[in-house]
């Protein structure tokens, strides 16, 4: 299927972009944040002393008539998921991004980080159903698979569930993997299913906000669509009392979110829409190192 010029173009700049920060600024960061897979034999040497008498091979001690022991590296290739929210609510922004485009610009940075380091990625798209699944797989060829897929996939649902993604994830997964979750996590029961996958996976939230969800500016009478679920209601934005009463339903929406992510016990990493997306995974990185 061929695709539009604006998505290729998109694509284009957003690896250009991409690749000069990885470059830049993730060269060393990705590689020491997450561990390998395990550990395997690279070589024998001489045993010193202080050396873990575990680790001596007898039969060559035998052989030589020295003391041996086995040097082992670790596995350094790892199986990245970026596991993306592509629900109604991801088409909102203030800023120069919407919040689901800041969601594909993160996804890219960390998917080019992977290449560079020689990782397998994979893409899981989801709303309140698995819309889009890309097996992992290596090369740049199949990081432009995976961003043409974040830009044109049209999802077939606006609202959410995450516990939806996340349980197929704990299903098709096999093998360790580190999955980078995306979304704003404005949902309700997925802390279960999120606490599962983190059980089995490296597991990293990545919640995403816009600051305007939180404060409503005054506006005057203005109609307000719910992106997921399409309703619209007519409201008075420069009534006091009605942006007190909005913040605080809000506020309540975030508490419990908050809350569910604590109880499902994950790495987190937050993000607002309208700022720099990258000093935050940055610092992740940093901290995790």
């Amino acid at each position: 299927m061929s695709l539009p010029p604006e998505v290729l173009k998109k694509v284009k700049l957003l690896e250009i972009n991409t690749r000069r920060l990885v470059n830049n600024l993730f060269a060393g960061e990705y590689h020491t944040a997450f561990k390998g897979q395990g550990m395997t034999f690279a070589d024998f040497r001489e045993y010193v002393p202080g050396d873990d008498v575990r680790s001596i091979s007898w039969p060559l001690t035998a052989r030589t008539g020295k003391p041996y022991i086995k040097t082992f590296e670790e596995e350094r290739e790892l199986t990245l998921i970026l596991a993306v929210d592509v629900s109604g609510s991801s088409d909102f922004g203030t800023g120069p991004y919407f919040k689901g485009e800041v969601m594909t610009h993160m996804a890219a940075l960390l998917a080019f980080s992977a290449v560079k380091n020689n990782d397998q990625i994979g893409l899981l798209l989801f709303s309140d159903q698995v819309e889009h699944f890309v097996p992992p797989k290596k090369g740049r060829g199949h990081v432009h698979r995976l961003l043409r897929d974040l830009f044109y996939y049209k999802p077939k649902s606006h609202r959410t569930k995450l516990s939806s993604g996340f349980s197929y994830l704990q299903g098709i997964l096999k093998k360790r993997a580190t999955v980078f979750v995306f979304s704003d996590f404005m949902d309700q029961g997925f802390e279960q299913s999120l606490r599962l996958l983190g059980r089995k996976h490296d597991v990293v939230a990545c919640v995403v906000n816009d600051a305007a969800e939180y404060s409503l500016p005054s506006m005057g009478v203005i109609e307000v669509q719910d992106a997921e679920t399409g309703e619209i209601v007519t409201v008075d934005t420069s009534s006091q009392s009605f942006r007190a009463q909005y913040e605080e339903a809000v506020a309540k929406r975030k508490d419990a979110r908050d809350r569910l992510l604590r109880l499902a016990q994950v790495e987190r990493v937050d993000v607002k829409s309208s700022e720099d997306y990258v000093n935050p995974l940055v610092a992740f990185f940093k901290k995790r190192r």
